[in-house]
């Protein structure tokens, strides 16, 4: 109400036809301010969109439309995210390509967040929401290091992750996220999603595309990969699964977790790996 106020736009000018009759019907000036005239005029005002209804807009877009309980906005996600232990550490492979709906946004994203040089943790999901909590455990992680002058395990960052997310239960937040690292027990790999599940093991895939990087992961992973094939295996399941995905794709993003801290490998084009597997095969 107050920013109503300030703005000088009445209430009943948000109620408004293309034309502007109903805002002019409220009280509302016709040279309502525009995408163009937004500030011309030197006062604070608020710059309403012509065209649909927002609510009416909203409806088409969100879970539940026809009922009167409120709306959930549908996003629409894609990614192939990807990491796995082996003798030597851990290796991290994610899909560079970020959508909004049906719209390629970019090609060239990167889906790992740089904790600590230590502890990596990946997106799949929100990428804002997945971004604002792993940055706010990188904070907590740093608190604790200035603390106890030590750094944290990878299963305490873990649980921690999963205690701040479990708390937003329900509310719309959209993490699927692998957190990695190496401690004083050695590589560890954890699991851990809006909900607040929490899970340990050796290899994990998330996002649209992970049913066809599991099955590459399942047929190739084995604890006594050498650092080659470890790397091999995470480009091939990248690269299957954004042959099969249409929301995964651009370049293959490549971490390896060591004893003294993260390495980025690289990143390789997935249309020349799927060209070499293909010539590979003849």
């Amino acid at each position: 109400m107050a920013l109503l106020d300030v703005c000088g736009l009445p209430r009943g000018a948000w109620d408004w036809d293309p034309l502007g009759e109903a805002a002019l019907a409220a009280g509302a000036p016709r040279s309502s301010p525009g995408h163009y005239a937004f500030g011309a005029r030197g006062e604070p005002r608020i710059a309403v969109p012509r065209g649909r209804q927002p609510s009416e807009f909203l409806q088409t877009h969100c879970q539940g439309s026809n009922s009167s309980s409120g709306h959930g906005i549908e996003l629409a996600h894609g990614t192939t995210t990807l990491a796995f232990t082996f003798q030597h550490g851990v290796v991290v492979a994610t899909d560079s390509r970020a959508s909004a709906g049906s719209y390629i946004s970019t090609k060239l994203f990167n889906k790992v967040i740089e904790i600590n040089p230590y502890l990596l943790g990946t997106m799949s999901g929100s990428a804002a929401d997945c971004q604002y909590w792993e940055r706010l455990l990188a904070k907590h992680c740093r608190l604790f290091y200035l603390r106890n002058k030590e750094r944290i395990s990878v299963s305490a960052a873990s649980k921690l992750l999963a205690n701040m997310l479990i708390e937003y239960r329900g509310m719309g937040l959209s993490v699927g996220s692998m957190l990695c690292g190496w401690d004083k027990k050695g590589p560890g790999l954890y699991y851990i999603d809006d909900n607040g599940v929490r899970l340990g093991g050796p290899l994990f895939s998330t996002g649209s595309g992970n049913t066809y990087a599991y099955g590459v992961l399942d047929s190739g992973h084995r604890h006594d990969l050498s650092v080659e094939e470890a790397y091999d295996l995470g480009r091939k399941a990248i690269s299957y699964a954004t042959h099969r995905d249409a929301y995964s794709g651009g370049v293959v993003n490549m971490y390896h977790m060591k004893e003294d801290g993260w390495i980025r490998v690289g990143r390789t084009d997935v249309s020349q790996l799927l060209h070499q597997y293909a010539d590979a095969k003849k």
